[in-house]
């Protein structure tokens, strides 16, 4: 009979993947799943980002892109971040930080014109409600202010920054939060770590009987 361990065994690797990559990004989940094309073309629907908590060393601090010292980030300046508006109930956004701005700021006198649509009287976000930041998606064309897609982004709805993105991993993620959505966590992890635990099992008895074949072949040919 086959050690059940042994068929688990790929599915404890991904786990201690993720929790090596958190303890170094020091946020959690250390990944996030694209599910949107707001941030093409460096940023694809189905990519999978790995992210890093704000201030986490040497990563540490924001900076907007309309900062003069801001850092490159996927192919623009400044950082892009992942936020959470606690109040809208949408799911964490993954978008470019603009620039911070202060309570009852007209932040369009500072915003570029081609990413309004309209003055401060016809934008709700305008005066800003509150200190926070300006956001967009590359992809979008607008301030997410602008086009009515989140208020001003307080820095506390900032969870982390992301590092790095490695293209279609993502919808594995994708397909697990749909599941978890359907049926719930327990069974969706029971699933997963099933179907990794099968596929490593196939995977370790093709390999086995790969070398048995090549040790077969070697010992005919002496």
């Amino acid at each position: 009979m086959r050690n059940p361990s042994g068929l688990l065994a790929p599915a404890v690797a991904v786990v201690l993947v993720a929790v090596v990559v958190a303890a170094v990004a020091g946020a959690w989940p250390p990944f996030v799943a694209v599910e949107s094309g707001s941030m093409a073309p460096e940023i694809e629907r189905g990519d999978l980002v790995v992210v890093t908590s704000t201030d986490r060393f040497p990563w540490g601090g924001l900076t907007g892109a309309a900062a003069p010292d801001a850092p490159t980030a996927f192919g623009a300046p400044g950082d892009v971040v992942v936020f959470d508006a606690p109040a809208d109930g949408n799911p964490p956004i993954l978008h470019r930080l603009a620039f911070p701005v202060t309570a009852g700021e007209d932040w369009t006198e500072r915003a570029d014109p081609d990413l309004l649509d309209g003055d401060c009287a016809s934008i709700a976000a305008c005066p800003a409600p509150h200190d926070g930041y300006l956001t967009y998606g590359d992809a979008n064309g607008q301030y997410d202010q602008s086009a009515g897609i989140t208020p001003v982004v307080r820095e506390e709805w900032i969870t982390a920054k992301a590092l790095v993105a490695v293209p279609n991993l993502g919808w594995f993620r994708v397909g697990v939060d749909a599941a978890v959505a359907r049926v719930g966590l327990l069974p969706t992890v029971l699933g997963v770590g099933g179907a990794a635990g099968v596929a490593g099992g196939f995977g370790a008895l093709f390999l086995n009987r790969l070398g048995r074949s090549h040790r077969g072949r070697a010992r005919r040919d002496r």
